[in-house]
């Protein structure tokens, strides 16, 4: 009875860890004129997915911090603040998960500056 308790608890936080915490796949999705669409699919099929307008954006950047004894390297997204129109209101990390290498880094992060610098460059009607 004991064994059959431990081994049904075992398999539901094994459940749990797939469907809220085991992360599969992330994808960027950047469009001009609309905005920034973070999707993180999960291991049970579960999908979240975050937008951000692109008026709330100030810029895409790569970060770095020290973890572990080693720096590492992640995408970040820099929200306008509102009240300070210089300032940064939020630091939105990208990739969580996935922390891909530098290299991969850098191409997405050129891929994004070609569409902010689009967006900088087109004047919007209001």
């Amino acid at each position: 009875m004991i064994l059959s308790a431990a081994i049904f608890i075992t398999l539901l936080g094994l459940l749990g860890y797939l469907h809220f915490v085991k992360i599969d796949q992330e994808t960027l999705l950047i469009i001009d004129s609309l905005g920034i669409q973070m999707t993180s699919s999960y291991a049970s099929g579960k999908e979240s997915t975050t937008f951000i307008e692109m008026g709330k954006v100030k810029d895409v950047i790569i970060n770095e911090a020290i973890y572990m004894q080693k720096v590492i390297y992640y995408l970040c997204i820099l929200l306008n603040d509102p009240v300070e129109p210089h300032g940064i209101s939020q630091v939105v990390p990208v990739f969580q998960s996935a922390k891909p290498r530098l290299d991969c880094l850098i191409e997405v992060y050129r891929s994004c500056q070609e569409i902010l610098a689009h967006r900088k460059a087109t004047p919007t009607s209001s």
